[in-house]
């Protein structure tokens, strides 16, 4: 990208100084970053002039914004400081590019790869050795540093949200030009984007730049699918062509003799919406007959003769009498309509969704909205930056930060970065849900959301009390997943506090941030002693149920940032810290310990992953010899990243053990003992290895059952089950299930022992 293109695409409204601001903007990046290259080979400034050319292409911001965006990596990688900005070009410029800067925890994909705090140079490219130092850096510190940038992210467009927008189009100029960098980095860069900056151009409604972040990430998570549906496309382009030209033609005809102003157009569908559709409904493409739409955008009906609160109510009868006139020609498909005017979307997005059966048999959607609310779907927040533009609207652009704070209400209670992260998926980025209350109020929560959620939502003394729930007059369980349209009833006691298990994630019977803050503080203001009592049974229960009975509690508390024993113990029974990530720790650490990298991010949601059974004499390696028979120790079943130790016996090879196994522990002959490591790595396979699981419980009809759901849901499977019933109607199941990993079979046993009658699920066999 050139100067001279971005200085002839500058709007018409800025001033001659507006544009020689500019141009001394782009002289002042162009001698700082000279020298510098991209991963492409290109000039750095290449990058800086593409991102201000995004900048006036979507947002058409005020000439400041531009400025910024030409400098916004000045600061971070060369002698610029931000005296000299402020000085040359002003606080506002200053500022931002400070915003910018701050926001750099993400690896930088201009850089090829991600920088270490504390390593930001002055050179764009790095050595060899500097990039492989970072590739183990990013490989250890990724899933950090992605959460702490989204926590300045997200603070940011609450706080200053041009920031926002100049970091948006630098990560779209970055994902169009991600095809220079190496692929694993594609993939990682690609599902971040994914993960953080799509939901966020939607929480913005800015839903043109979603649409392409989300096709070009797409791209590079999967490319065999991606180009799979480019090509379906292609292939039936001219037909569908033909066929959308006789569809709007016939469409803007009925219009017409419905006296209905209109401009109908097709609707273009996207290649990942395409994908998610396939996979939501579990079809090929070849089986999707919803691919065509048409969009029908008509004026505003407004009254001049009447106030504006009743305008406001006149202004979408177009829409509805449009939508009346598709319904009468052609047959409506059931459960297809959503009315997003009358109920917006959270971020305000007004339009009317319907599918019908067309002409030739095949479903058509319709979209219908009026010109304005058609400019907000597509510029979204974006229009209210529109510079000098006076718009009345610009109380909906405050109404939107206004509503994003109140998605982030619980931030400042939430200190760890993983944490938050894990909340903005839950609590601001996931889809919504509408359900009602007992008066007929409207409620807004993520989906997923439980009656618990709903409860907290409502008021925090109502989710302290909440006993149960109804969803349309039945009685459901605490777990349960609201629907849109569900009229919810809480059902309370007068006197009570929430329940431990409500915090515990294997559970799922709380999904929102919110909710999970205000009973976390509910457990602080609890004694003392009586969370650290609470903390130190919840773990060690843990920690035997899952085979960790020689932990050194001393070395955990210290690992995990916490003082004293007793201080992790208070943040478990009070529900700052929860014993899945303790069991989440204690595999990292073994692998650390045997030398083998962090765990990849699991990108099974974007490619084809198969499971398969791994044979244990296969996926073991015995230090110093080859191609001797190894069998997996009976009395302590040892699972993949658990340090191991191999016993050689006489005659049936190589016994591996558990190093902390009991039976380990007695042997005298100690120079039998070798060592062994897990031999196997999987990349596309997710291996599982046999574990032995006794469930003991109070014997009644459908407890098998419920335990085989509970399995089949988690995606775990059991090969062997035997079940007993002693004289006083104790049942005792012992069971062998494949598991992945210690974190799934915690996860599992707690989901268990949560059933009814069930007081015991453990591992045994060590």
């Amino acid at each position: 990208m050139k100067i001279e293109a971005l200085m002839d695409a500058l709007p018409d409204v800025y001033s001659q100084t507006d544009r020689e601001l500019i141009l001394r903007a782009y002289r002042v990046a162009e001698k700082a970053h000279e020298g510098q290259m991209r991963a492409s080979g290109e000039p750095y400034i290449t990058h800086c002039v593409s991102v201000a050319h995004i900048l006036v292409e979507k947002f058409r911001p005020a000439p400041y914004v531009i400025q910024a965006g030409l400098l916004h990596d000045t600061v971070e990688d060369t002698d610029v400081t931000l005296d000299d900005l402020r000085r040359d070009f002003g606080v506002q410029v200053a500022v931002l590019v400070d915003g910018v800067t701050k926001l750099t925890g993400l690896p930088r994909v201009s850089r090829m790869g991600a920088i270490p705090a504390g390593k930001q140079g002055k050179a764009v490219e790095e050595s060899p050795e500097e990039a492989e130092a970072d590739d183990e850096w990013t490989r250890s510190r990724q899933y950090d540093a992605k959460s702490e940038t989204l926590r300045k992210v997200m603070l940011a467009v609450a706080d200053q949200p041009e920031v926002v927008m100049i970091k948006l189009a630098d990560r779209l100029h970055n994902i169009r030009t991600l095809y220079h960098v190496p692929e694993r980095k594609q993939k990682r860069i690609a599902r971040e984007t994914l993960d953080i900056f799509a939901p966020l151009a939607n929480r913005l409604g800015i839903w043109q730049m979603k649409w392409e972040l989300e096709d070009l990430s797409f791209r590079y998570l999967n490319p065999e699918k991606f180009y799979e549906i480019a090509n379906a496309l292609e292939e039936r382009r001219e037909q569908r062509e033909r066929e959308m030209e006789g569809i709007i033609s016939r469409v803007r005809q009925i219009m017409r003799e419905a006296n209905i102003p209109a401009r109908v157009t097709g609707r273009p569908k996207h290649i990942y919406s395409i994908y998610k559709k396939m996979q939501r409904k579990g079809v090929p493409f070849e089986m999707l007959s919803d691919v065509r739409g048409v969009r029908i955008i008509v004026p505003s009906f407004i009254n001049p003769n009447e106030p504006p609160e009743v305008n406001k109510k006149l202004e979408a009868t177009y829409c509805y009498a449009a939508l009346g006139v598709v319904h009468s020609h052609w047959r409506p498909i059931p459960h297809e309509f959503d009315d997003y005017i009358a109920a917006p979307k959270n971020n305000n997005y007004r339009s009317l969704h319907t599918a019908v059966v067309y002409d030739d048999g095949k479903t058509l959607e319709f979209q219908i909205r009026t010109e304005e609310m058609h400019r907000e779907a597509e510029e979204g927040i974006a229009a209210h930056w529109r510079y000098k533009e006076e718009r009345s609207s610009n109380t909906q652009f405050e109404q939107r930060i206004r509503y994003l704070r109140s998605l982030m209400e619980w931030r400042q209670d939430v200190q760890d970065a993983q944490e938050f992260m894990e909340g903005m998926k839950s609590d601001v980025f996931a889809d919504r849900v509408y359900v009602i209350t007992p008066r007929g109020d409207m409620i807004d929560l993520p989906a997923g959301a439980t009656p618990i959620d709903f409860a907290y939502h409502i008021h925090t003394e109502i989710g302290h009390r909440c006993r149960g729930a109804k969803v349309n007059g039945k009685l459901v369980p605490l777990n349960y997943e609201l629907k849109t349209g569900d009229r919810v009833e809480i059902v309370t006691v007068k006197r009570g506090g929430p329940s431990r298990d409500w915090l515990n994630p294997s559970l799922g019977m709380v999904k929102t941030q919110r909710a999970k803050a205000k009973i976390r503080r509910w457990f602080k203001e609890q004694a003392r002693e009586a969370n650290i009592s609470r903390g130190r049974d919840q773990l060690e229960h843990e920690l035997h149920r899952v085979g960790y009975d020689e932990v050194n509690l001393e070395n955990l508390a210290r690992d995990l940032g916490y003082r004293s024993v007793d201080a992790l113990h208070f943040a478990i029974g009070c529900g700052d810290f929860t014993t899945s990530k303790v069991i989440n720790h204690l595999e990292s650490l073994e692998r650390k310990q045997k030398g083998l990298p962090p765990e990849e991010e699991d990108l099974t949601e974007y490619t084809s992953v198969s499971r398969s059974v791994v044979d244990p004499e296969q996926a073991i390696t015995v230090v110093g010899m080859s191609g001797l028979l190894t069998n997996i120790a009976r009395c302590c079943r040892p699972l993949p990243g658990e340090p191991i130790i191999g016993y050689i016996t006489r005659g049936r090879g190589v016994t591996i053990h558990r190093q902390d196994c009991p039976n380990v522990r007695k042997i005298k002959d100690r120079e039998r003992l070798v060592q062994a490591s897990w031999g196997f790595r999987t990349e596309k396979n997710r291996a599982t290895l046999p574990v032995s699981v006794r469930i003991r419980a109070y014997d009644r009809l459908g407890l098998m059952r419920e335990v085989s759901t509970i399995l089949e849901k988690e995606g775990v499977n059991m090969p062997k089950a035997n079940v007993r019933v002693d004289s006083q109607n104790i049942a005792v199941f012992d069971l062998l299930v494949e598991v992945t990993s210690i974190h799934q079979l915690s996860r599992v046993l707690t989901r268990i022992e949560n059933l009814p009658n069930v007081f015991e699920a453990i591992r045994v066999g060590g």
